[in-house]
């Protein structure tokens, strides 16, 4: 890109006013460098742009300016925070937690004075802790907000910041919206800051008693259908928390229940730069790699791992009985075994009501089926947990008569078996799981086999999951242009070879969804294709989908990298 002088002037100008505003020396180094250097590319990418608050929070890579995750842009979006929940509600309360990711503690104790100084009361935990142990205090402290810091899966570059509402789940409209438009207005001159520890003096900041995590342990282990089974069973588990803040909390709830956890070493102490993976997400074979080696080398009955905010988990399966390999279960696979058994053991214990069970709209339908077949009801809606959790609020304010909820689950690992907390939950999921392998051994069945029978009973159902990453300013033009491409296409059009049967934009009116940047279409030789930006991500996300009947699954088995080749291809 070719810099004129006024472009030079500007983006000066704007480094010079974040260089005065940051409070972390390492940042504002970061930028004051940049500068010195004359390093036009790297300050335009800085600053071209601010990020925002969104609905799925702020998220971005680790560095100084405005165009990235640092101290004054937790400060800036804290203010905004703090400037609603004082217009909004009397004597507000706010729950904070982090993650193992590199600043993740500095940005929670940034964003806790902030608050604290805007006469916020605030209760910050005095170490990292997962999402959902988040998502739980929140509602067991009857607090009016909740802030995570992390990046969740993405790589040690990233870091970022959600905020949650008193009902513990990620914040929704009109909340999101009113926080997003004070937060992105808030200019460096309007941010309230404090000492430490005057306000700990104060009152205003405290730690997270531990009493909080007990009860969380206790609300897990009472959701728990057979822990009689499980403490009566003699298995072991692999487990890998991938550097993150799972280690603790899963490995206490498996020691309670007498599982022996072996863990792998090398990857079980917090480090945010992840040294040991590229990626530290369960979906990912080569993240789960070295659990899967620890799974072979003590015979482990399941393999298990969570990333870095435990919110997801991934899960590998002994394929034979001499336990020599696993498979890595997909996140669809996982939520087809769990909504399956979860509905079997309602049924045996004879729980009244009807069981309610919702999905991300790109998670399998074969979820859909079971729950129908089973009597329960199951109702797609956007991706992002937090729309998960607005129909367990639903259901707690008795809008669905006789339901109770069952279950929740997205593709991308993300799963919930318990109603008091309202987001995907690794560690009470990972429980469960364990619950389920303990109940099948109990009867002689494998993981393996349940899934089979499944398959065999249902049809069988396969998902391929792509993207395409677009950086940059340049890379926010291209992802537009994909997305009305793609909004321009209908019936009877062709798209990969295929003809398109029909096209649903979720942007448009009547569609059962609220609006959203998600297009899915059908083609009239049966498989399904849903395109989206991801909300946290420079990239579009393709879903395909593939069924055949119970008798057509070696045929699928058998194309299914030639369609998914032909698919990334044209796309």
């Amino acid at each position: 890109m070719e810099f004129t002088e006024k472009m030079k002037a500007d983006v000066l100008a704007a480094a010079r006013e974040y260089i005065a505003s940051e409070t972390d020396d390492v940042f504002s180094r970061e930028v004051e460098n940049a500068v010195g250097l004359e390093d036009w590319e790297g300050l335009y990418d800085r600053f071209y742009t601010s990020l925002s608050f969104g609905t799925a929070g702020m998220r971005g890579m680790i560095g100084g300016g405005t165009n990235r995750i640092n101290t004054f842009m937790v400060r800036k979006v804290t203010q905004g925070l703090a400037d609603y929940l004082n217009a909004s509600a009397s004597d507000p309360t706010v729950v904070i937690a982090y993650d193992s990711r590199l600043f993740s503690p500095e940005f929670a104790l940034s964003a806790a004075k902030v608050l604290a100084a805007n006469g916020v009361k605030v209760f910050l935990y005095d170490s990292l802790r997962p999402v959902p142990m988040l998502s739980f205090a929140v509602r067991h402290m009857k607090a009016t907000a909740g802030i995570v810091v992390t990046a969740s899966h993405n790589p040690s570059k990233y870091n970022g910041y959600k905020v949650y509402w008193s009902h513990g789940g990620q914040v929704t409209p009109p909340h999101d919206i009113e926080i997003a438009k004070r937060a992105n207005a808030v200019k460096s001159g309007d941010i309230k800051d404090g000492d430490e520890m005057a306000l700990r003096a104060s009152g205003l900041l405290q730690s997270v008693p531990a009493e909080v995590d007990e009860a969380y342990y206790a609300m897990v282990m009472s959701s728990l259908r057979r822990p009689e089974l499980i403490k009566e069973s003699s298995i072991k588990v692999a487990y890998t928390p991938l550097h993150g803040s799972g280690n603790k909390p899963v490995r206490h709830m498996l020691s309670e229940l007498g599982i022996e956890c072996h863990v792998v070493k090398e990857q079980e102490e917090p480090d945010g730069s992840f040294p040991t993976v590229k990626l530290p997400n369960p979906e990912s074979a080569e993240a789960m790699q070295r659990v899967i080696a620890l799974g072979k080398e003590i015979k482990a009955d399941i393999v298990l791992g969570t990333d870095p905010d435990a919110d997801r988990l991934g899960i590998a399966i002994p394929t034979d009985s001499s336990k020599t390999d696993y498979l890595l279960l997909t996140g669809n696979q996982i939520a087809t075994l769990l909504v399956d058994y979860l509905l079997t053991t309602a049924h045996e214990m004879k729980r009244e009501g009807t069981p309610f069970v919702a999905k991300s709209l790109v998670t399998t339908d074969l979820v859909r089926k079971i729950t129908e077949k089973n009597g329960g009801v199951c109702k797609d809606v956007l991706t992002g947990f937090k729309y998960i959790a607005e129909e367990i609020e639903r259901i707690e304010r008795g809008e669905n008569p006789g339901s109770y909820f069952l279950f929740g689950c997205e593709e991308s690992y993300g799963f919930l078996t318990v109603t008091s907390v309202h987001d995907k939950d690794a560690v009470s999921s990972a429980v469960a799981a364990v619950e389920m392998m303990c109940y099948y051994a109990s009867r002689g069945i494998t993981l393996q086999q349940r899934l089979d029978a499944i398959y065999a009973s249902y049809g069988y159902s396969t998902e391929v999951v792509f993207s395409n990453e677009y950086d940059g300013a340049e890379g926010k033009e291209k992802m537009k242009s994909i997305m009305a491409s793609m909004r321009s296409l209908k019936s009877g059009d062709t798209l990969v070879s295929r003809t398109i049967e029909s096209v649903a934009d979720l942007m448009g009116d009547n569609t059962g969804f609220p609006k959203a940047d998600v297009i899915i279409i059908r083609f009239s030789s049966g498989e399904k294709l849903v395109v989206r930006p991801s909300g946290t991500e420079p990239k579009i996300k393709y879903y395909l989908f593939l069924t055949e009947g119970p008798d057509g699954r070696k045929a699928l088995e058998e194309k299914v990298d030639a369609v998914k080749a032909e698919f990334m291809a044209a796309l």
